[in-house]
């Protein structure tokens, strides 16, 4: 489709993780941007005969569009133990609730969960997200029917798997869709053989893929790791040969100064979980370091069962905020830099360069934020307001690849959202 956005403020991305916003107009040809500006200059865009026709114009209201958030690290499929198991330590909640049910799950199953995950992140800003979970051509599929973009990477463990068909799902996904890649990676090394893990190292040098996983996320995995080879977890996969085309890990909270240098040597980047990590007490990521360190920092909203909220002004929020506590500095972590990991960095771990800013050429990857609400007033910093005051409510657009899959509280993504609703109820009724 052919969309003309116009009365609109455009949040622009700047490399310094500064934003600007300009006034005027957004258009979006196909799935790209193929103009921003104030419409004096649109001639540049339109020569001659080259005229575009509009499927739709939008009066934006001077509403704000920004590029849409990456959720850099879920299980999206996981929206069927959503509340079913809280209150409880990790180790418990993975091992005694987690995994017995997980296993009960079918193909099919995994795609309507897709669905279910996939609704939440539409009315969160997500554009994105980077999934961990079972059947990986079944998540990709989801994603493809619904018109949402996602990379999938391996949960590969001791408990089910081949590096065989992590290989193959990784050629499946890559070939099936514009909207679907994969990127090769492993459940933890807490929950990972050696040998799957030399196996996993093999795999990544082969196909030339970064490698990601489960990293740090508790003080006893850190420990234990320890008991098991002398080494942290970063230390131990470093050791195998796993970052030679980088990659990164998810949680990394509980990381010593050996860790923070391999991160930086091989270019990786850490992916923070605030919710997850608050609600499991698992800990809080030392976020500050990271950026001083120049460590790119991502982030994720983890499963809808650790969560439970696939929310994104919530990590947001909590980013900056436990960062300041951590620090006892009121100065940790600006808004500007919580809001360049929700974007550009989530898009950059993914693989998404295309789609981490709006400029001419990239994707249309796309919200749009209600600023007519009394959250968003008064307008002295907008960015601040996105982050710090910021909500679900605010997003009355969601759109990706230049279609508007979530607007004004509806969906258009093929799908009715009781049949889903009614599904997700259905599979996780069968396992009590």
């Amino acid at each position: 489709m052919n969309i003309r956005f116009y009365n609109a403020r455009i949040l622009k991305t700047n490399d310094d993780h500064s934003f600007d916003i300009v006034e005027g107009e957004l258009w979006v040809k196909g799935n790209e941007i193929v103009y921003i500006g104030d419409g004096s200059d649109a001639g540049n865009v339109v020569k001659g005969s080259d005229v575009i026709v509009w499927d739709k114009t939008v009066d934006a209201k001077r509403n704000l569009l920004l590029p849409g958030f990456k959720n850099a690290h879920t299980h999206t499929a996981m929206t069927f133990l959503r509340s079913f198991a809280d209150d409880t330590t990790l180790q418990n909640w993975l091992f005694n609730q987690v995994f017995p049910r997980e296993g009960q799950l079918t193909e099919d199953d995994v795609y309507w969960l897709n669905i279910l995950g996939i609704m939440e992140y539409l009315t969160s800003g997500i554009t994105s997200n980077f999934d961990m979970y079972f059947f990986p051509p079944k998540d990709a599929k989801a994603s493809v029917d619904c018109g949402f973009r996602t990379v999938l990477t391996s949960g590969l463990n001791n408990f089910g798997g081949t590096v065989e068909a992590v290989e193959e799902n990784y050629h499946i996904v890559n070939e099936m869709s514009d909207l679907t890649s994969f990127i090769i990676g492993f459940h933890a090394e807490y929950t990972t053989s050696k040998e799957l893990m030399e196996g996993i190292a093999d795999l990544a040098e082969k196909v030339k893929s970064p490698v990601w996983m489960h990293n740090a996320e508790t003080e006893l995995e850190v420990k234990e790791c320890f008991d098991r080879w002398g080494m942290s977890p970063t230390q131990i996969t470093d050791s195998l040969g796993m970052y030679k085309y980088g990659g990164g890990g998810y949680h990394c909270v509980w990381m010593d100064d050996r860790d923070f240098e391999i991160f930086k040597e091989k270019k990786l980047t850490a992916v923070t979980n605030p919710c997850s990590n608050l609600k499991l007490a698992s800990g809080i990521a030392p976020i500050t370091r990271y950026l001083k360190e120049g460590i790119p920092v991502a982030i994720g909203t983890d499963g809808p069962a650790s969560n439970n909220a696939l929310d994104f002004f919530r990590e947001m929020y909590l980013m900056t905020a436990l960062a300041k506590v951590r620090e006892m500095d009121p100065e940790a972590v600006a808004a500007d830099e919580v809001l360049y990991s929700a974007t550009a960095v989530g898009a950059q771990c993914m693989g998404l360069n295309d789609c981490d800013r709006l400029e001419v050429g990239k994707k249309a990857d796309i919200i749009m934020i209600d600023m007519d609400c009394p959250n968003m007033q008064p307008e002295n910093n907008i960015v601040k307001n996105v982050v710090y005051s910021g909500s679900k409510q605010n997003v009355i657009m969601t759109m990706v690849n230049g279609k508007i899959l979530y607007e004004n509280g509806e969906f258009d993504i093929g799908f009715d959202k009781k049949e889903i609703y009614a599904k997700a109820n259905a599979i996780i009724g069968r396992m009590k």
